[in-house]
Formats: structure tokens, C-alpha cells, sequence
């Protein structure tokens, strides 16, 4: 008569499969995780492309002038042209909810220099090279990681040097709504630059509306 033996794995053999299921978790968290930023990144783009939208129409009921950046323009523009405070805040905004519930998180700024003479507003017919002048983008603060302050509470503005990187592809990439309200995906370097360059001779007027010259 013939014995019957209880099946299992070996020894060996189970630690062939927690090596091949450790590889396989290890391979597949970066592709989560890549996943995850993607949806930011796109998240991200729409708020932006929102706030556009939301100050063309602000134009159009203010003869083409924007608010000046001293401006709480987040107050402009809500709730009148935006209704929602979800909108201004960013998705790489990482505060907690009673950050959040002390005050509706601004995660954007609006260009510092963005003004004319004589601390006029600036009139959209103005700016020189709307595809190139950045009108909205992620406003950090100078930090080593990712990280805003900005609230609904007062005046949010963004320039070149505010933050030490972008808001993702480890911080080598940011957003940002240009003022013909177009939103791009820009490398952190080109967004920085302000000065001009052969390299990048649109760098001045991506940062000062009027003149080629910082």
C-alpha cells in the first residue's frame, strides 16, 4: 500500500517566493507611486488652468486689468469668478485639516512683477510675451521639502527664487499658467531663470511683463 504525503513547500522553496514576491512589491511601488504623481501633476495643471479661466473673466469685467499683486486677488476671484476653494489649493499641498480648516489654503501665487508703471495694474495688452510671462504657479515657501503657507487671508505672490526646487519629478518640474492662461509643465531651471541668456532669451520676459530686461 502506498503512503500518502502531506504536500508543502520546502524551506528553499518558500524562500524562493518571498524573494520573487519582494521583488515583485519593489518593482511595483515605484510604478504606484509614479501613478499617484501623474494624477497630481494633472490635478495640479486644472487648478492652474481654473484660475485661468477665472481671470479671463475677471478681465473681462475690469477692462483688462489684472490685480496687482499687493492685491488678495484670491479674494477677487472668489467666490465671484471661482466658487470653490478647493481650486487654490494644490494637490503637493500637504497640510493638515486643521491647517486647512483655520484657513482656506492658497497653494498659488500671482506674479510678483506683475504690475505696470507706476504701480498701475498691469493691462493684459501690455504684457509682451503672453505665452512666455507666468501669471500663476505653485508658491512655496523655502523649504527643503515641498511645503506652502499661503492662506486666503492675505496676499499670495510667487517669484523665481521663493523655493529651492519644483513640486515634483524630485523637484526637478513645476506648473505654471501662462498669461495668454495656456499651462505648462515646466523644467525647475528654465522656471527659475529670469536673466537673460543664449540659451533662453524668453528668460526675462517669463518673469517681467513689460520690459525684455529684468
Amino acid at each position: 500500500m502506498l503512503k500518502k504525503f502531506a504536500g508543502g513547500f520546502t524551506l528553499i522553496e518558500m524562500l524562493v517566493v518571498m524573494a520573487i514576491i519582494i521583488t515583485l512589491i519593489g518593482l511595483l511601488f515605484p510604478a504606484i507611486n509614479g501613478m499617484q504623481e501623474r494624477g497630481k501633476i494633472t490635478q495640479d495643471m486644472n487648478n492652474l488652468r481654473q484660475l485661468g479661466l477665472g481671470t479671463q473673466t475677471y478681465l473681462n469685467d475690469n477692462d483688462g486689468a489684472f490685480f496687482l499683486p499687493t492685491d488678495n486677488w484670491a479674494t477677487k476671484l472668489h467666490p465671484k469668478y471661482l466658487p470653490s476653494w478647493k481650486v487654490f489649493q494644490s494637490p503637493f499641498d500637504k497640510r493638515t485639516p486643521s491647517e486647512r480648516d483655520a484657513a482656506a489654503p492658497v497653494s498659488y501665487g500671482f506674479n510678483a512683477n506683475a504690475q505696470g508703471a507706476s504701480n498701475a495694474p498691469l493691462l493684459s495688452e501690455q504684457v509682451t510675451n503672453p505665452s512666455m510671462f507666468i501669471l500663476f504657479a505653485p508658491a512655496q515657501d523655502g523649504s527643503a521639502t515641498v511645503r506652502f503657507t499661503g492662506t486666503s487671508a492675505s496676499s499670495v505672490t510667487v517669484n523665481n527664487t521663493t523655493a529651492r526646487g519644483g513640486t515634483h519629478n524630485r523637484r526637478r518640474r513645476i506648473d505654471a499658467c501662462m498669461a495668454d492662461l495656456h499651462v505648462e509643465n515646466l523644467d525647475w531651471n528654465t522656471f527659475k531663470n529670469d536673466a537673460q541668456s543664449t540659451n533662453d532669451p524668453n528668460a526675462a520676459q517669463r518673469w517681467h511683463p513689460i520690459s525684455a530686461t529684468p
